[in-house]
């Protein structure tokens, strides 16, 4: 089941990829995880999201030392 999240009024899709994802630079790959709302400038309270994995150098195995794989 892929992670969610819950918006607050008056969000962004800025906001909720820093929140979600930990960095505005994700605000892409959150929207084509959720096309229906691609439009979306602000958020009403209560839309779900739906929260892509990313994949990014601090979670690649082969970056990570031998006692973090």
């Amino acid at each position: 089941m892929p992670d969610t999240y819950t918006t607050k009024q008056g969000q962004a899709w800025d906001q909720i990829a820093k929140e979600t994802l930990g960095s505005e630079k994700y605000m892409h790959e959150l929207i084509m995880a959720n096309p229906a709302h691609r439009h979306t400038v602000f958020f009403s309270a209560g839309t779900v999201l739906t929260v892509p994995q990313i994949e990014t150098p601090d979670n690649k195995p082969e970056t990570l030392p031998p006692w973090k794989r």
